[in-house]
Formats: structure tokens, sequence, C-alpha cells
């Protein structure tokens, strides 16, 4: 018997891979990315990182739908305290990042996040340079420093490209570690071995469209996500070269909801929630993309989890309208 296994009889979460990627992006419309090499709690706005009264003003000037996450770089060199910080102001749907300095996580008040161009006290400048965040947060989940770290520390042997990879703290779905977030797109990645990944990293640099493991961009809902990479991987099937620019929506146009979701795993059935998306290209062409939302069992969603039973979206039919 291993070690892990005389612990926990539960597999590793990121082990067990049932579910579809695609559909599964964290979801945010802006991300506040900030360099602190310090520990990083299991919630780094949970008090134990920044303290509880800092924490709290964080959350409360952050808001809704803006993404936290604290950055280091991989090995030693991220567990150096900066005397300046780094913070990326990034505004995915416009791939458009910011990049500034400040002194402590204090500032972090005093930041309007009300749209691009509104630091100035800062002097916040545009960054044309991708972010590749790699999830390191062990006191998460274990498999983000067992697999992300080591990847983390690749990818960072593979970039030449100024401060492109970094490690970070959760990015949602540690069961698909090494789970990663690539901005300023706003797309998230997971299962990637290193060859894969620093294939990932060499598209990024390109502004090109990486399809394998893409678990969709977060500026939409789950089945939008999920349709805009089924109509990406047609196109690019097709040999077409494709832009992260260059799909410029995925939207919703149709939904029935008439139960829950089939009862076996995998399958739909009669009680399915399905849903039709529209995506767009920035040349005008539109598809129109079929999903039904399908049961998996087995799921771990965390280490040291019993599997569970979760949803998936599913593509059923893709045509062009």
């Amino acid at each position: 018997m291993t070690e892990p296994e005389s612990r926990n009889h539960n597999p590793r979460c990121s082990d067990v891979q049932i579910e579809p990627l695609p559909g599964t992006a964290k979801r945010d419309r802006m991300y506040v990315v900030f360099e602190w090499p310090a520990g990083w709690s299991h919630d780094v706005l949970d008090g134990d990182t920044f303290g509880a009264e800092l924490s709290k003003k964080i959350k409360e000037h952050l808001g809704s739908g803006v993404g936290f996450q604290l950055i280091r770089k991989p090995g030693r060199a991220g567990h150096q305290m900066p005397r300046q910080h780094r913070v990326y102001l990034v505004y995915p749907e416009q791939a458009y990042t910011e990049l500034l300095y400040i002194s402590g996580p204090e500032d972090l008040l005093h930041l309007d996040l009300t749209g691009p161009g509104n630091n100035k006290q800062f002097a916040a400048r545009p960054s044309s340079e991708p972010l590749l965040l790699v999830c390191t947060h062990a006191k998460r989940d274990v498999c983000c420093a067992v697999k992300g770290r080591p990847l983390a520390a690749y990818l960072e042997t593979k970039s030449s490209a100024g401060d492109v990879v970094w490690e970070t703290s959760h990015t949602k779905g540690h069961r698909f570690a090494p789970a990663m977030l690539l901005l300023p797109w706003g797309y998230s990645f997971g299962r990637l071995n290193e060859q894969a990944g620093g294939e990932l990293l060499q598209a990024a640099l390109k502004g090109k469209y990486f399809h394998p493991a893409n678990r969709g961009r977060g500026i939409y809902d789950e089945p939008s996500q999920a349709a805009e990479v089924a109509v990406a991987g047609e196109l690019l099937a097709a040999g077409e070269y494709l832009s992260y620019q260059d799909l410029v929506y995925a939207r919703q146009v149709a939904e029935r909801a008439t139960g829950a979701p089939g009862e076996s795993s995998g399958t739909g059935g009669p009680g399915a929630d399905s849903r039709v998306v529209e995506v767009a290209h920035r040349d005008g062409r539109t598809w129109r993309v079929a999903l039904e939302q399908q049961l998996f069992d087995g799921v771990v969603a965390s280490c040291g989890k019993n599997p569970a039973t979760k949803p998936g979206w599913v593509v059923t039919d893709l045509a062009a309208s």
C-alpha cells in the first residue's frame, strides 16, 4: 500500500478524468492579478493571507465578477518579496491588460476597476504580453501542488518573452490539474502535460487559438463556453488559422429546460436540459450549436472527497447558419 493510500482510499481528484473539459472555465468579467510571494491560505481572502479586516475590504472593493488571482514566479525566485508588487488589470472581453506597481496589498483598495485607463495615479500602462497562470495552490488542493508546480517550472524554462509564466492561486477546477488560466483572453485549460503545455505557451505568444484541453472562455456561461470550443475545433480541423479574437461572441438563442438532466452516466434523456448557442466569427460567419446537459458519474471534485455525479455540457449538433 502506498503512502497516500494509507491515509485516504479516495484517488486524487485530477486522476479521475471522466467529465468533458469544455464548459468548465472560470467565469469572470475582469481580473486583478496581484504579485504576492508570501503564503497563500486556503481562500486568499479568508483573512489568513492579508488579515481579516483588509481581506474584507479587498473583497468588498472587488465586488462581483472580478477575479482575484495571486501570482509568484516559479521556483525560489517566486518566494522573494519584491519592493514593488506587480498588478495586472485584465479585461478579457477586450483582450486588454494594464500593468502597474503598488507598494503593498493596501493599495489594492485604491484601484479604479471601472475600466481601462483609469489608474494613471499608479502609472498604469498597457501590456501586450499574455499571462499563463498555472495553479499551484497547495492549501486549496494537493493536486495543484503535485501537478501544477512542476509544469510551471518547466514552462518558465521555455519562456523567453518576459514575465509570461506565473504560479497562481485557485483558478477553479483543481480536478483538472494542472489547471491553467490564459490571459488576457480569459481561457481556462486543464490536464496538459509538459509537451502540450509548451505548445500552449508558444501559441499564446502568437495569439494563436489552442484547442487541446481548452475548457472555454470565462466571459461566457458554461454552454456557450462549450459551444465556442466546438466551433473552434471544427475550424482548426478544416485547416483554418484561428486567433483568440476571431470568434467574437457566443450567446444563447434558445433553451429548453424540461427537468433534471438524464439519469444515466454520460447520457441525457428526455428530461435533459438543452441549449442552442450561436457562435460568430469576425468575418461574419455564424454557427448554431445544440448542446445537452448530461450527467457524469464518479467525478471526484476535490482530493479527499467521495466520487459523485456532476453535470456537463455536450455538443449534440453543430451547423453553419
